[in-house]
Formats: C-alpha cells, structure tokens, sequence
C-alpha cells in the first residue's frame, strides 16, 4: 500500500480540470487522508494550460511536493510539460484515441476517456469524469467513497447528471482495474480516521472566520484571487444575516465599506493590488475619521495586471504604508487555511476595538489551495467590539464627543441614530466633537491620539513561530504562505543531517520587533525565504531590529516555492 500519493490533472481550460482535481481531492480525505492540493490556471476561459495537484498521506500535509504518482492527461500538451515529473513506476492516464503519441513510453495507459463517455452516459464531455474513475481504479481504492463526492459534487444539476456521471466514472473505474494490472501500481486504501476533518482554502477559512466573528457587510469588484471569498459571502452569507454586494469599483467598495463601519456594522472588502490601488483614498478616510474595516488584499505578481492567476509575496509594504498621511494598521498574512479562520476573527476584533483598518494579506497560491484541517474551534470565536457605548450611557451623557482624547487613543463609541447621541465625524483634521479645525494645538491633539492606539495594537500581535532544531546554526525565516514549505523542506534537512530553525511569521504590523530580537540572537545564520524579487521581509526585519540578515532565498516567477527548491538552495549556498 502506497503511504503518499500525488496526483497531477492536466489540460486546457474548458476541459474540466478543476472539477477532476476537486473531486480527487475531496473522495481521498473522505478516505481518511490528509491532502493538500493546488491549482496552476491562465488567465483564458478557455485554452492555455491548467493543471491541479493533489497530495494525499496519512499524517499532515502542508504543501505540494513532486515527483507524481499518477499524471491525468487531458490533453497532449500536459504529457509533453510533465511526463519528466514522473517518478519511476509512476503512470500516466491518457485517452490514445485523442491524444496522438508517436511513441508511447511504458508509462503511459490508454484509456478512451470519450469513448467510454460517450458510450455510458451519451456525453463525451464526461470524459474528464471517466479519467477520474479510472485513477480511482488503478488505485484499487473504494469506488462508494467516490460515489458519494460526485452526487454531492453534481446534485444541484439534477438526478440524471448525478447518474451519468456516477456511471462515466465507474466505467473509467472498472476499465482501469481490468486493464491496468500490467502497471503494478500501489494500490491505496481508505484508512478509517475521516472525522473532525474539513478539506478548505484558505479564502474558505477566511470566509467561515468573518462570519463567526460576525462580519455582516461585505462589498467588492472580483479580482483574482479573492474573488472566491465574494463567491462564498454571496453565496453562504446570507444564512447568516451577511450582505454581499458587487459593486460597479474598488472605490465604491471601499467607501460602502467604511460607511457600514461608521454605523457599526462589521464590514470587510475583498480585493488584489489593482483594486487596492483604487481604495487607498477610502484607506485614509477611515483612518482619519477613526473607522473600523477589514480589509483583504490577496498579492499577484505586478506591477500593472501582470500575471493574473499567479502567485506573489511583492506587497508586504504596501499595507503597511499605504495611504496618505499617518495612522494605525494591522496587517495579518494567514499560514494556511486554518490559520486564516482564526486570524480573521482577530482581525476584526482588533479592527473594532482600535476602531482601525486591519489588513488580511494573502496570495494566489494561498486563497485557491485545498487543505485539510481540523475542524474549526468556534469556542474561539469570541466577539470583542471595544468601548461601545450602551444606550443608557449615551442617553445620559451630556455631551458626546466622537474623538475624544483618551490614554490609549481609542474614545468610547457610538453609532449614529443611537439615542441622544450626536455623532459627528470629518475626513479633515477635526476637534474632539468631530467638528473642522485649522488650528496648530488640536491638529497635533488628534494625531497623537490616533498613534497612541500603536500601542495597543503592539500588545496584541502574536509573535512569529520559532521552531528551534538541536544544534542547528541555520534559520530559514518566511512569512504567509510560504510556511508549509519551509516547514517541510526544515524536515527534507533534518534528514540530510543539516538541522535548521524555522523562524515565520503570521502577524506583521505592528511589527514584533522585541520576540524577532529575541530568536535572530540565537538563529545562527539567518536567510529569509521569500517570494519576491527584493526580500521585503528580509529589509523590514533589517529596518525594525537592526539585526543583520546574512542571505535571501527568493523566488519570483508567479509560481509558489516547493521544499526540494528549498532544499537544494540551502544546500548549494549555505551549508
């Protein structure tokens, strides 16, 4: 029995390789096995060159790795891109009646994907669903587990498009067992612990974390790749009491947002750096007027539209910086989709206790990547909003002043309409009733006040996880999602006999300079690896510790880092 299995689909858009690539992955967890997968798509409705990774084992999984087990080949084009990822005895699945191989190598088996649709279900575009079958027979792995995926996967279109497709996949199921021996490959079993697990993006955890945490607004313009996280508000929100609106741009987005805030509604925009562009005057205006919002920038490789379903770690000072003149931020970058689900409850905590813009940094290879999980703690989903002002107190109350001058530059809140309060707000420089003023004295009042919340946000940030190794005197450090590869590739070292630290960081703004301090004293050598061309984490731990960085590790083609790049890089220009 195979312990790790990896398995590629591969073709053009239009072809259904996403749906293949779903589907093998949600009938392998359903078999018990922790699976992490990704998808490689171009910006086309249809052509180009799509593919979808899957890796199963039974212990966790936190990123892809190669070389493949299993290669669906869907069209010609991905035997000619692959077949050299393919590890000995592997095999690839190809329809010989469609694809024309001059001379098929031994690892190739023919399998008449369209005939066999075309025959079962009387619908040759199901040949994607006899391909998956037949992955599944050549695994010798339980056929009902499958079953059941494909009618939860095509229910809503109907009984009979559930049973063509249950059929089409069985045929592909049977042919491969009855033909496929030849190939003596490792057959894989479903294992028996299947409970407590969820398969999840980390747009999906982040969706199921807004909404715990009670978010009930969210408005955006799609925009690859958090476009899904619109989808899933759209389309599950409403079981909660959260609207979604499309809205015709990002500057409306960001204004509608801001003004659900301002009335005391948890609210949240969904967006990539093109769209950010566009909302960075509403950034300022709630800063200034002291507005809590949400605000997820999913990163793609730049400048201008640059590649749009790529991935990219180029955008870490934008947050950070973005918007004219000073005020507090938060800026979160989620590991995987687990930590996505709790990191957005903080960040809308913080958001409203801070009454600031709290910043959720992600990326492509992040949002659209499967991953199994644990079920989510929802006993961790405490919702704390800050000093609110009760009705009682706000019909008491002499005299409300929305920025008030406090010791921590957080003043008690109230929402318009609530009672006797007048609430009174202005994107200019504003008095503590939020009146405009011009003068010297209560411009630089207001200012301090609104740094002062620095402070508090500062007290709040989790430190980066450090993973000390026994004698190492190398540390790898990361941020986001680069996190499971260097988690793994820390391992593929420990195996070649080069322990190192992992130092990696999930929160970044404020920046945890005195717990950085603290592990760079006893990292060794330190490299940061990083997706971009400029090492922006590498300069922003430089900038707020003073400490050295000795060597950067980065990557920045639009494709996620693997651990055997990792590796390899480790090898050849540290140890």
């Amino acid at each position: 029995m195979a312990a790790e299995i990896v398995i590629m689909a591969g073709g053009e858009a239009g072809q259904g390789v996403q749906s293949v690539g779903a589907i093998v992955s949600k009938t392998l967890t359903r078999g018990g096995f922790f699976v992490f997968a990704d998808q490689d798509y171009e910006s086309r409705v249809r052509g180009g060159h799509n593919f979808f990774r899957v890796r199963a084992a039974p212990e966790a999984v936190r990123t892809i790795t190669l070389p493949l087990d299993v290669l669906i080949a869907l069209n010609k084009e991905t035997i000619d891109l692959h077949e050299k990822e393919l590890k000995p005895g592997g095999v690839i699945l190809y329809d010989g009646e469609q694809i024309k191989l001059e001379k098929p190598s031994e690892c190739c088996f023919n399998i008449p994907f369209t005939r066999i649709a075309q025959e079962t279900a009387q619908n040759k575009l199901m040949s994607n669903t006899v391909a998956t079958g037949a992955a599944f027979g050549l695994m010798d792995f339980d056929f009902n587990l499958l079953s059941k995926v494909l009618d939860e996967e095509f229910a809503r279109h109907g009984e009979k498009v559930v049973k063509d497709n249950i059929a089409a996949a069985k045929a592909g199921f049977d042919y491969a067992k009855e033909h496929g021996k030849a190939f003596a490959f490792p057959h894989l079993q479903p294992r028996k612990e299947v409970d407590g697990k969820l398969l999840l993006t980390a747009n999906d955890g982040l969706c199921l974390g807004a909404l715990a945490a009670g978010c009930k607004f969210v408005a955006g313009y799609p925009m690859t790749p958090t476009s899904g996280i619109l989808e899933y508000m759209a389309d599950k929100g409403r079981e909660h009491g959260a609207v979604m609106i499309h809205v015709e741009d990002e500057i409306s987005a960001i204004n509608m947002a801001v003004g659900a805030g301002y009335a005391g509604v948890r609210s949240m925009v969904a967006t990539s750096g093109g769209g950010f562009d566009l909302m960075v005057e509403g950034l300022s205006l709630a800063g200034m007027t002291e507005t809590p919002v949400v605000i997820v920038l999913g990163q793609r490789p730049g400048p201008s539209t640059g590649l749009p379903t790529r991935t990219e770690q180029a955008e870490l000072f934008y947050p950070i910086h973005a918007g004219h003149g000073e005020f507090a931020r938060a800026v979160f970058a989620p590991a995987d989709a687990e930590d996505a689900f709790y990191a957005t409850i903080k960040a809308f905590n913080m958001a409203e206790k801070y009454q600031s813009p709290v910043f959720i940094l992600t990326d492509q290879y992040l949002a659209s990547s499967y991953q199994t999980v644990n079920k989510y703690d929802f006993s961790k989903a405490a919702i704390e909003r800050g000093p609110l002002l009760t009705d009682q107190e706000v019909n008491t109350s002499a005299d409300y002043k929305r920025h008030l001058v406090t010791a921590s530059g957080v003043s008690p809140r109230a929402f318009p309409g609530q009672g006797r309060a007048l609430v009174v707000t202005d994107s200019d420089a504003h008095d503590e009733d939020g009146h405009m003023i011009e003068d010297a004295a209560t411009r630089q009042q207001q200012v301090e006040k609104r740094m002062r919340k620095m402070d508090g946000l500062k007290s709040e940030i989790t430190p980066p996880e450090w993973r000390p190794a026994q004698d190492a005197e190398v540390t790898l450090i990361g941020w986001g999602s680069s996190y499971g590869a260097i988690r793994e590739a820390a391992a593929l070292l420990e195996e070649d006999g080069n322990a190192v630290n992992t130092l990696h960081f999930s929160q970044l703004w404020p920046f945890p300079a005195e717990a950085t301090i603290e592990a760079l004293d006893k990292a060794g050598k330190n490299i940061v690896v990083e997706g971009n061309a400029t090492g922006q984490l590498a300069a922003l731990i430089a900038r707020e510790t003073a400490h050295k960085i000795d060597g950067t590790i980065l990557k920045y083609d639009g494709r996620p880092f693997s651990p055997k790049e990792i590796f390899d890089r480790v090898r050849e220009e540290v140890l």
